[in-house]
């Protein structure tokens, strides 16, 4: 009675979808807390189902499951609800991926640190992608597997036992006692793991954590589907994949000025992860002996940060190197100081950085730059040094020519890659994507095994979004730019004591345009720890001023490249979330895009002003 009454009410909620549930990639940081992700809004959802509350206004005004959908979304949430209730568990205990590997790999990734055995069990075949030996070889996991005909056959394991099936009815579990975790898969979908017994539950932090930095969740509409499934009411969309791919490649090859083939990832995250995968693998084969070293600036997005000290973690042949690259730090010389240190070590240099750098919006000397990465170094036995690939995050400006044979950068090993839910899809889904220019090409074709190895490839509605968005990329950028060079000539004049970090008026004329900036607000107080608390206090006024103001436009967000609107963010509360402390920059970033009511803006702005 139980499960009917569940079922009955997950359809009522399908009838009544908010739009925003489906087509939202970023929500409101003002009405979610981090600590509380996904809690708080399954206990208000709870209320609903307890009082058979179906209504779309009330669905619409649920508290933010979690701030991006990267990471987890209203749909995911009520999958991961239904799935627990009908089969007695507590909600944490299932999480949705859009990958079918990466649950493997994040129990393989949590035992590793454990010292733990893993056992895989299979009923049909595992992904033919997951290649094991490679798995064994450059992620470090340990593991065994095993073909079961049936549930019966389950062996005796000192360990972890993980079941693997494939199935249309991905949400149709068969919890067998014997087993610890359960992965339904269904390829066009993604996967639902469950996390059995008590004795588990100490894994579900740690999967978690890693479907925000190495994958995404299920997405919206993968969601949709797979609840629909649940209900008995299916509508399965039908895709151009193929021709959307290669509009895609073909935009993409035409921005960044390149003929390498690019690879297409379900998220920036999962794009960045299987760069460094690819590169570690290909560091293995070609510098066998040699310790790898990635290269990160400690400020930079918490994302990419986190992700290249977790692979680390799990690695004793890789470490992680602090590259300074704001504030009162050069990063041309923070790299000369690194590389060198790597050099005399005989290490292979993998470096990431971001340009413009975020959220500082600074832009090294580029000449200087290529300088200093194609340097010959040599290593303490006098031989030349292995050459660093500098792996570029252009996110901010990915209208740049860095890559092409007459370009920056064209002396200098690099893949650059960019975050798809901003410009290249105004904001409309997560995917990214990375290409190499002509000295890097060779490295492409690892990172596309790696994508391709933890099922983290576009999905089909990705595809199809960036074909319709790409095209019009570079027009958005500049529009955007236009908007944010009026907005900060508007604050420069009206508000001088304010320290603005934004690109020059050069930079810009060298094609560097990006949308955002960021407002290091004037300060008062007898002690430094006074003036800190003032600005942060002022820092969330203003915020709450504009986005109660003009809540049409403006927004508490962590994104940009959107194509409407106003986006208003800490980057320390918000994209810097795991860097270290004294890393971390508690001052506003504005995103500004093409389309909005500048003058309205201004207007409330003026009014901040007045209040101070």
């Amino acid at each position: 009675m139980q499960d009917n009454t569940i079922v009955t009410y997950i359809k009522n909620v399908l009838e009544n979808l908010p739009t925003d549930w489906l087509n939202l990639t970023t929500h409101r940081l003002d009405i979610y807390k981090e600590e509380l992700a996904k809690t708080e809004f399954l206990e208000q959802f709870e209320n609903l189902y307890n009082s058979t509350n179906f209504n779309a206004t009330a669905l619409n005004e649920l508290p933010t499951a979690y701030d991006y959908i990267r990471l987890g979304h209203p749909l995911s949430s009520v999958l991961e609800w239904t799935i627990a209730n009908l089969n007695g568990l507590k909600p944490d205990n299932v999480i949705s991926f859009s990958s079918v590997t990466i649950p493997i790999l994040a129990i393989l990734r949590t035992n590793l640190l454990a010292k733990k055995n893993s056992l895989i069990l299979y009923t049909n075949e595992l992904p033919e992608f997951f290649n094991t030996e490679i798995v064994k070889n450059v992620y470090g996991y340990t593991f065994e597997t095993k073909k079961i005909e049936n549930l019966e056959d389950i062996p005796d394991f000192d360990g972890s036992t993980i079941l693997f099936t494939e199935q249309e009815n991905i949400c149709n579990f068969d919890l067998t006692p014997t087993i610890d975790f359960f992965i339904n898969a269904y390829a066009d979908l993604g996967s639902i793991l469950v996390v059995k017994g008590s004795e588990n539950d100490s894994y579900i932090s740690a999967i978690q954590h890693v479907r925000r930095r190495e994958t995404i969740a299920m997405t919206p509409v993968n969601t949709l589907i797979a609840l629909q499934q649940l209900v008995g009411n299916v509508v399965i969309p039908t895709y151009n994949t193929e021709a959307d791919k290669t509009s895609v490649l073909k935009t993409i090859t035409e921005i960044t000025n390149t003929n390498t083939k690019a690879v297409v990832g379900s998220s920036g995250l999962s794009i960045q992860y299987a760069i460094v995968m690819g590169l570690i693998d290909h560091a293995l084969e070609n510098h066998k002996g040699h310790a790898i070293k990635i290269i990160v600036p400690p400020n930079c997005y918490g994302g990419t940060n986190d992700q290249a000290r977790r692979v680390a973690a799990c690695l004793d042949n890789v470490e992680v190197l602090d590259l300074p690259v704001d504030g009162d730090n050069d990063m041309v010389k923070s790299i000369d100081i690194v590389l060198e240190k790597v050099a005399a070590e005989d290490a292979v240099p993998y470096i990431i950085a971001e340009i413009p750098t975020n959220p500082r919006v600074e832009v090294p000397d580029l000449v200087k730059l290529e300088e200093v990465l194609s340097k010959q170094r040599v290593n303490s036995s006098g031989s030349n040094a292995i050459a660093p690939v500098f792996i570029l995050d252009q996110t901010f400006c990915p209208n740049v020519h860095f890559l092409g044979d007459n370009d920056m950068l064209a002396s200098v090993k690099t893949i650059a890659y960019v975050s798809g839910s901003k410009f290249p899809s105004g904001g409309k889904c997560t995917a990214g994507y990375c290409t190499a220019n002509t000295k890097a090409a060779p490295l492409m074709d690892k990172i596309a095994l790696h994508i391709q190895l933890c099922d983290n490839e576009a999905t089909a509605l990705q595809l199809e979004i960036l074909a319709a968005q790409m095209p019009s990329m570079n027009q958005r950028i500049s529009d955007a730019y236009k908007n944010t060079r009026e907005f900060v000539s508007f604050i420069e004049e009206n508000l001088p004591h304010a320290k603005i970090n934004f690109v020059s008026e050069e930079l810009a004329s060298q094609g560097f345009t990006p949308s955002v900036f960021s407002l290091d607000l004037p300060t008062k107080g007898a002690t430094d720890e006074e003036r800190e608390a003032y600005k942060r206090a002022l820092n969330l006024k203003l915020i709450n001023l504009m986005i109660t103001e003009i809540p049409t436009e403006s927004k508490y967000c962590v994104s940009y490249g959107q194509l409407k609107g106003c986006y208003w963010t800490i980057p320390a509360t918000s994209t810097q979330g795991t860097t270290k402390e004294g890393d971390k920059d508690y001052i506003a970033r504005v995103a500004v895009s093409p389309k909005l009511d500048l003058e309205l803006h201004k207007k409330v702005f003026s009014d901040f002003i007045q209040e101070l």
